[in-house]
């Protein structure tokens, strides 16, 4: 068994959104296409003697007690898992908050594998991914990174093909903040004013090309009608050489996608006021190699 274990926790963009219908349990019903990218959270793990968790947390002002993600990841698989004493963790933000680039269902998913590796423990995957699921809609996917169909709520995952390797310019305005709650409230406005959605097999059908398809989020429309500077952030990616360009999930960071990282450096200076990240995609292999497991077993 060991004493400690450092392991990075991603973030995601959605290479496509698409908000279905309200369901009945108050969640939406979704299809998205998630995709790991380079920049990331750490998170470490050590054992103690004190049959405890505490979790301490760098980067940002961010609860360390037992509503934190990663605490509550910590302590719904301690319970299936046996060792001795307790767990202290250490949380280094670097993915920003409320931006739409999943990174608290990351350090959740990170925290769950983090225990596994710790404790030498075994557990069925099909366990794991409904422990990560209880914890939140997207950390499944984050057992799993690379590229990937979800439905449902976001929570039911299907690995697609990875696509060619690309350099991702993530734009994080400085004074700007979407709330998950606020954005899905928005949105639900529309709802009853959209066309029907496209059968699963159309959306599917693009998915599954390894070239990837156009980005697109349902979240654009209301979201840049709030906040038209993030418009205005998606049309400068384009004009900076972006082959396409979108709000990251729920927002309200921006995202483009290249295909020239030197371009995708040059496009990342225009934004001096702003948190800016260039990363490269993340294969599932890469990051399966990255946390030190792989979700096959």
């Amino acid at each position: 068994m060991k004493q400690f274990v450092r392991l990075p926790a991603f973030a995601k963009i959605n290479l496509r959104l698409d908000v279905i219908s309200r369901r009945p349990d108050g969640y939406h019903e979704l299809r998205t296409v998630f995709q790991t990218i380079g920049l990331r959270d750490t998170l470490e793990l050590r054992r103690t003697r004190a049959a405890e968790i505490t979790l301490e947390i760098e980067g940002a002002e961010l609860s360390p007690g037992p509503d934190n993600l990663v605490y509550r990841a910590i302590e719904a698989i301690g319970g299936e898992v046996s060792f001795p004493g307790g767990i202290h963790a250490r949380l280094k933000k670097h993915i920003p908050i409320a931006r739409g680039l999943g990174g608290g269902s990351s350090d959740a998913a990170a925290a769950l594998v983090g225990m596994l590796r710790l404790t030498g423990a075994k557990m069925p995957l099909a366990r794991l991914v409904e422990i990560a699921s209880k914890l939140g809609a997207d950390v499944p996917f984050f057992l799993f990174g690379g590229r990937a169909l979800a439905v449902n709520r976001g929570d039911e995952i299907y690995p697609l093909p990875d696509a060619p390797k690309q350099t991702i310019v993530v734009v994080s305005p400085k004074d700007i903040g979407v709330s998950t709650k606020e954005a899905y409230q928005w949105v639900s406005e529309e709802l009853t004013n959209r066309p029907e959605a496209p059968k699963i097999w159309g959306f599917c059908a693009l998915c599954w090309s390894r070239q990837g398809a156009g980005v697109s989020n349902d979240f654009e429309g209301p979201v840049f009608r709030r906040h038209s500077r993030l418009g205005e952030i998606r049309a400068e990616l384009l004009q900076g050489g972006a082959a396409d360009a979108a709000l990251a999930g729920s927002g309200s960071a921006v995202f483009g996608v290249f295909r020239n990282p030197a371009r995708a450096r040059r496009t990342a200076r225009k934004f001096p006021e702003d948190s800016v990240f260039v990363v490269p995609t993340l294969s599932r292999k890469e990051y399966g190699r990255a946390l030190g497991w792989s979700a096959g077993g």
